[in-house]
């Protein structure tokens, strides 16, 4: 069995998924409309991953949250720059200078079978190097202008399928799409 590589995350209307500076303050000004209990699947989601894999600037942000989100679940921080993780990082979450190949293939032979990919440039990185599987994104009705975006202005065409799409009361919208392979 292949490692599959999956996305789940949210963005604005206009495809961004943090502001220039990284700031989700937006996200966070839109999910006080959610009501309670509500999380879009995502518990479900996290619980048939292995491991996390995030780049340095995601990092920085999930790391200054109150609480380590991810629990017990392995973390990968993806970085060319950063020589060591800071005291604070739980010991669940390790450091990597490997290319998303070298790491998949890595992480195949550890025996994972399912990766959730988080962070723009990862994701970027990752979908240009053919690696992810499938994307689950959600869209807030908020137009923020400009920021970082999910997809860069890579010139490479990428097709998906469409899988499903959700509407929910609180106006957000996700969608569910596989990514095709070129036959």
């Amino acid at each position: 069995m292949s490692l599959r590589c999956s996305v789940f995350i949210a963005v604005s209307l206009d495809g961004f998924i943090s502001r220039k500076d990284g700031s989700i303050d937006w996200l966070d000004k839109a999910n006080l409309t959610v009501p309670s209990g509500e999380d879009f699947g995502y518990h479900a989601f996290f619980g048939t991953v292995d491991a996390l894999v995030m780049g340095r600037g995601t990092f920085d942000t999930v790391i200054a949250f109150p609480e380590w989100f991810y629990k017990e679940k392995p973390v990968i921080v993806l970085s060319k720059t950063m020589a060591a993780l800071p005291a604070a990082a739980p010991s669940t979450v390790s450091l990597s200078r490997e290319t998303p190949e070298e790491l998949v293939a890595r992480l195949a032979k550890e025996g994972m079978t399912r990766l959730y990919i988080d962070g723009g440039l990862t994701i970027q990185s990752f979908l240009a190097a053919g690696l992810i599987d499938d994307f689950t994104i959600t869209t807030i009705p908020v137009v923020i202008g400009s920021g970082r975006p999910l997809f860069s202005d890579s010139g490479t065409e990428q097709w998906l399928e469409h899988v499903s799409t959700q509407a929910y009361p609180c106006g957000f919208v996700q969608s569910r799409y596989r990514v095709l392979r070129p036959s």
